[in-house]
């Protein structure tokens, strides 16, 4: 039997966060580092699997199958593809940075001061939420997807409502409760769309008689499993609600503001970059493969639902006071490209769309961990408080341009290529969405431009004039996530070469080709 490598990826933060939550509360140090080496050994274990996976392979690899609930046909299977693969990669990279960034997001709140937090709790709850994401991206059992989709909720709702930023402009008392009011609307959100999930797991019980998305898929193909087109319509819905509020998508997308604004940079970090991926790969793992007829049917709706995604998300971005609300509104416009190439329904509009993920994870990290430490420094998210900080610290305002840049899609950096497949594979299908969708570009450059010109340019104020600049810790932090954003957006091939196989098998799924060019190309 061959070492269960992707159940030791799972398990390794979940064992980190037990023994870190373990540590003797005036060991706080030892927790912190006790938590970060679990998050770097996780991500060896990760490397590992990105250097075992064979692109060119099986579509499902690693695969480790056990007897669970026999009675009711649950199994523990897991199984990584391209895209798993990538997303788990992705996930594994973030932590120990997440881990570095909030080294003091748990400390007491006062020098001092007898009311402390507790540090080991905050730490154990991100390897926690480590360990549940890794989990979702390698379940291929639906009910065993099902129950780490849901329970990631608990220790995000206790990291946001628990752990909150320390800037605010009204004081702590206000604070607290603005942070209980996030955390709450998050969970119920959450909730209710998995809920409605649980009654779609159930019905597709009934339908297929397992929960194996391997063998449904199989039987779905080779027509042995035949439902019925309303039946499946439903079933879709089922799931592509869960999914939609998770991602998030307009108009369900609300309580990702208040969860980021109200969050800690890191833990606001763990929300966009890491959690919310799981709702986009699901929808490609389990709406396509499972759905395939339905994924088509609900397609023109999804994208225009994406299209209102990716624009409202850029207004309401170009409007905003705070700078993490600003980066939250922003991930919702991306996140509605995310999904507007992944129901394009073409190679490269679904190459981009998971490209995309990663690249997004990684330029949201940058900028929002950048802008963390800016907050920190000034204790305020208020765009207006800040002003010429590139004179007094122009290694941060040269990591947060580069951040800022990212997210706008700069050519050179990572996400401009997301970008780019994205909009040439929806504009081949459905050209006039992805004409409108490239006004998001515009209004990118406008509230990335206008961010960095506020904070970073024109007179220092004096609240800034005795800033710091980055210190060695947040330089670790940094540097390694600037220097993949300008690889990736220069040789992005790696990472390709691991997607597209699994992108092709997707296509294959729900039986759709590439549109064939009007004009052939010159030979």
């Amino acid at each position: 039997m061959s070492f269960p490598l992707l159940t030791a990826m799972a398990a390794l933060p979940a064992i980190g966060a037990i023994a870190t939550a373990a540590v003797p509360a005036a060991r706080r140090t030892a927790a912190k580092w006790l938590a970060l080496l679990f998050s770097l050994a996780t991500l060896a274990l990760a490397i590992t699997v990105l250097v075992r996976f064979d692109p060119d392979g099986d579509r499902y690899q690693l695969t480790e199958s056990h007897a669970w609930i026999a009675e009711f046909g649950v199994r523990y299977e897991l199984g990584v593809d391209g895209i798993a693969v990538a997303l788990i990669a992705l996930t594994a990279l973030l932590m120990p940075f997440i881990i570095l960034a909030g080294w003091h997001d748990a400390d007491p709140l006062e020098t001092g001061s007898r009311r402390w937090r507790p540090t080991q709790g905050f730490f154990a709850l991100i390897l926690a939420v480590e360990a549940m994401v890794i989990l979702s991206f390698e379940a291929t059992d639906v009910f065993l997807f099902y129950i780490f989709f849901e329970a990631m909720l608990i220790p995000m709702y206790f990291l946001i409502g628990g752990f909150g930023d320390r800037a605010h402009e009204h004081g702590e008392k206000v604070a607290a409760t603005q942070r209980s009011y996030a955390a709450v609307k998050f969970l119920l959100y959450n909730l209710v769309g998995g809920l409605i999930m649980l009654a779609a797991v159930i019905g597709l019980y009934v339908v297929a008689g397992n929960f194996s998305l391997q063998e449904i898929a199989e039987a779905r193909a080779n027509g042995t499993l035949d439902m019925a087109t309303n039946t499946e319509r439903w079933l879709f819905l089922g799931f592509f609600f869960a999914f939609a509020v998770k991602a998030p998508l307009w108009p369900l997308h609300t309580w990702l503001p208040n969860a980021m604004g109200e969050a800690t940079a890191p833990v606001a970090v763990l929300i966009t970059a890491v959690v919310d991926k799981v709702g986009t790969f699901a929808m490609l793992r389990f709406c396509l493969q499972l759905f395939p007829e339905a994924s088509k049917w609900a397609t023109p709706a999804i994208l225009v639902l994406a299209l209102i995604s990716i624009i409202y998300g850029a207004l309401l971005a170009v409007g905003q006071r705070d700078i993490k609300r600003l980066v939250a509104y922003a991930s919702i416009s991306h996140f509605g490209f995310i999904i507007m190439g992944i129901f394009a329904m073409t190679s490269q509009g679904q190459s981009g769309a998971t490209l995309y993920m990663v690249n997004h994870g990684i330029s949201t990290a940058a900028l929002m961990l950048v802008a963390g430490f800016l907050i920190s420094r000034r204790g305020s998210r208020l765009i207006a408080d800040y002003g010429g900080v590139q004179k007094v610290a122009p290694v941060l305002a040269g990591t947060f341009l580069i951040g800022s840049l990212a997210t706008l899609s700069l050519p050179g950096l990572a996400p401009f290529v997301s970008e780019f497949l994205v909009l040439v594979g929806t504009f081949t299908r459905y050209p006039v969405i992805g004409i409108i969708a490239t006004f998001g570009i515009v209004l990118a450059a406008l509230y990335t431009l206008v961010l960095y010109q506020r904070t970073m340019t024109g007179p220092v104020k004096a609240e800034v004039s005795a800033m710091p600049d980055l210190r060695v810790r947040e330089l670790v932090v940094v540097a390694p996530l600037v220097a993949l954003l300008i690889f990736l957006g220069v040789y992005p091939k790696p990472l390709t070469d691991i997607v597209n196989p699994a992108v092709k098998q997707t296509m294959s799924d729900v039986q759709k080709k590439d549109p064939q060019p009007e004009v052939e190309a010159a030979k």
